[in-house]
């Protein structure tokens, strides 16, 4: 079976960094199961794995940096015969894994869902629950039902937050419990090992999180002070990292302006009925399920992107090739300065709640430097909104290979006419930057039209 590789996390991106391995040799892992942390010039990325199998061997150390498609581990098939593949540690249960664990397990052959099992009815229920290695294993150590335990993660997705909460009922004393340390799965194991307390080490990862190389080294002796380019604060990267970052950024931006012909065009829009709407309908809501206006925005350029499948895809050797559905990128801005565009996939497909939580949650993983693989890179078309800035009009540039931008401002009150009455309504200015080699500007047209028809129907959207 194919190796597991250094992945493309962008189309600017050459090489990468591997910085953590949150699996061992022997480990069974499942498509979508976040296998190692990865760095590159703008973020540190969690990267998943794309075949099920049992981890053979590592192949790169952490603190390598390698080119793209490099082997960085080797993986078996998990139905290997005895004596092709190192004894594997008992395996947790498996589950459907990644972004959306129910696809996963449709997905499966016919074949593979109706074969019986032999495992004990708990891990039956547990093979339904979508969570990570890391996770089903703490799971199997500390004895917990993972059918019983509420997901909070993106999808229904356990996080190790779950298993927390899952067992604190029954081991909270009368006293408030000693804060458990912050560290990877890697670290925990290899302290387990070397009979590190974690309690006495010092973390030299993002927020403090201890790493594997922190253990090794209380494990040895005194700790050297951390290296200065460790980021000082959760989600603000170190001087040198800001530095390649802004290299990156400026490269990838020259060779957009250099390349591509852009053209550009703007349009307002009378947003008075699209917010009217979001109103009404969020104050039958809680406050955290609320949908804020960018999200409606996005869900429109998304539709509209779909409507005119010309602007979304990517200039490859000289033509245009569509894409194989609507990804769109979210230029987020970091606390520390600079830049990254994770990828919400099939924008165009999510309702209004589900697109709303998925932007708020990725966002925030973005902005803590904890992004995944699957979140960067193959968008169809990019969206900006610096409204909450205040900004008022954005004339973006084009991340190649896509062939087109959208970008939005803030929702202003406007002297705005009706029906030949002059009155005051909340207008937005939608600008497109687009790639005049795929399309021209009455194509172009065409998508802030359909944005502009979308938002004048939002309980569609």
């Amino acid at each position: 079976m194919p190796d597991f590789t250094m992945p493309s996390l962008g189309a600017d991106m050459e090489r990468g960094t591997l910085t953590e391995w949150l699996v061992g040799p022997g480990d069974r892992v499942r498509r979508g199961d976040t296998v190692a942390v990865v760095e590159t010039d703008k973020a540190d990325i969690e990267v998943e794995c794309f075949d099920d199998g049992v981890v053979d061997a590592l192949l790169v150390e952490p603190g390598v940096s390698v080119p793209v498609g490099t082997p960085l581990a080797r993986l078996t098939p998990a139905s290997a015969p005895p004596g092709e593949v190192p004894p594997p540690a008992p395996p947790a249960p498996p589950a459907p894994s990644g972004p959306s664990g129910a696809a996963e397990a449709a997905a499966r052959p016919a074949r593979e869902r109706s074969e019986p099992s032999r495992a004990p009815a708990h891990r039956q229920a547990a093979h339904r629950q979508a969570a990570t290695p890391l996770v089903r294993r703490l799971a199997e150590e500390r004895g917990i039902d993972l059918a019983s335990v509420h997901g909070t993660g993106h999808d229904g997705r356990i996080v190790r937050a779950d298993l927390e909460r899952a067992t604190r009922p029954a081991t909270r004393p009368a006293t408030r419990p000693a804060r458990r340390p912050k560290a990877s799965p890697l670290a925990r194991r290899i302290a387990g090992e070397l009979g590190v307390d974690l309690g006495r080490v010092r973390g030299s990862g993002a927020r403090g999180v201890i790493r594997a190389d922190d253990v090794r080294a209380a494990a040895h002796g005194p700790r050297p002070a951390p290296a200065p380019r460790r980021r000082a604060a959760a989600g603000r990267p170190a001087p040198d990292k800001q530095a390649a970052m802004r290299r990156a950024i400026g490269e990838l931006m020259a060779r957009s302006k250099r390349e591509i012909p852009h053209y550009y065009l703007g349009t307002t829009i009378d947003m008075e009925t699209a917010t009217t709407w979001l109103r009404a309908r969020n104050r039958e809501l809680p406050v955290s399920g609320r949908v804020l206006p960018a999200a409606l925005l996005l869900k429109a350029g998304a539709l509209a992107a779909r409507e005119v499948p010309e602007l979304n895809g990517h200039w490859v050797d000289d033509a245009f090739v569509p894409g194989d559905g609507v990804h769109v990128g979210i230029v987020t801005a970091l606390r520390g300065g600079g830049l990254v565009t994770p990828t919400l996939r099939g924008a165009d497909g999510l309702s209004l709640d589900d697109l709303m939580a998925a932007l708020k949650e990725m966002l925030v993983r973005a902005r803590t430097g904890r992004l995944r693989g699957s979140e960067l890179g193959d968008a169809t078309i990019t969206v900006t909104d610096l409204g909450d800035r205040g900004v008022e009009s954005v004339t973006g540039v084009i991340f190649p290979p896509q062939v087109a931008l959208l970008g939005f401002g803030r929702i202003v009150r406007r002297p705005w006419a009706v029906d030949g009455m002059l009155g005051v309504r909340p207008v937005v200015t939608a600008t497109l930057a687009a790639d005049h080699r795929a399309t021209d500007g009455h194509t172009g047209a065409r998508l802030l039209e359909a944005v502009d028809r979308l938002l004048q129907s939002p309980e569609e959207l």
